[in-house]
């Protein structure tokens, strides 16, 4: 029996999330045009800028109105450059921004995107040490790939980056794998270059597809650690599930769901 770690919620290969940075009243917008199409963003904060008002930041009383059914997520408390600060430095820019979040949303915030990118070494380990599952960094791929490491996300484009023709591409590829499609950006942009009508045509094509899961950026990340966490036996007729999620693989091609916490044969 041929066994491969290729399948999201429901049998499903293919999935989107978005990717949004700076927690701006643009936002709102952005989210209307989501919701519109069936689409599931991720919004990263600065949890200690929510006084300051360049770039139009939204006020810390709407953030949860504004980001309902969407994902929260950190971007540092007051988008500094961590690696050319110390070890202290990092902490209080990852803890605090954490905190401020979770007094906002009553829930815990495990990713972020990187201030400006900016990452190395140093920084990805003090990070995992504060509890953060997956940061989003600047370079992307142009591909469809699932990250190897969650704590240096490249996603596949900026919108601003042949955002039309790389989403017709992902449609028409036949799945050989996960495959994921991530696009991140700023929601000011639209309105800086007059192109909010790009993400309306692009939602409007990408939405509504049953082959498609929409998911924010922390349920592709605790689906796939849940797959990578499957425990099976030599011969691989028999597999464990010991995370709280349901998760599907294929089984000489077909999709199998292996319920959470459970242990079933394969046949």
């Amino acid at each position: 029996m041929e066994i491969t770690l290729d399948r999201y919620p429901e049998g499903r290969q293919k999935a989107l999330t978005m990717s949004y940075d700076d927690g701006i009243y643009d936002d709102i917008r952005l989210i209307e045009i989501f919701n519109k199409n069936g689409i599931k963003g991720t919004f990263h904060i600065n949890g200690g800028l929510f006084w300051k008002k360049d770039w139009n930041r939204m006020d810390r009383e709407d953030v949860l109105r504004a980001y309902k059914g969407h994902e929260i997520s950190g971007h540092g408390f007051e988008h500094k450059k961590l690696t050319i600060l110390p070890d202290e430095g990092i902490i209080n820019e990852i803890i605090h921004d954490r905190e401020s979040l979770e007094d906002i949303t009553g829930t815990p915030i495990r990713g972020m995107s990187y201030a400006f990118g900016d990452v190395d070494d140093r920084v990805e380990r003090i990070i995992r040490s504060l509890g953060i599952e997956y940061a989003r960094v600047v370079p992307t791929t142009g591909k469809f790939d699932i990250p190897a490491n969650f704590l240096r996300w490249e996603g596949t484009c900026h919108h601003g980056d042949h955002l039309m023709e790389r989403g017709e591409e992902f449609l028409k590829q036949t799945p050989y794998q996960m495959m994921l499609m991530y696009v991140w950006g700023h929601s000011f942009e639209f309105a800086g270059d007059n192109s909010w009508g790009l993400m309306e045509d692009f939602c409007a094509m990408m939405g509504g597809h049953e082959e498609i899961w929409y998911a924010t950026n922390i349920e592709i990340c605790d689906y796939v650690k849940a797959v990578r966490s499957l425990h099976f036996t030599v011969k691989q007729d028999v597999v464990y599930n010991p995370t709280a999620l349901d998760v599907w693989i294929s089984a000489d091609g077909k999709p199998v769901k292996v319920p959470a916490g459970e242990t079933i044969r394969l046949s």
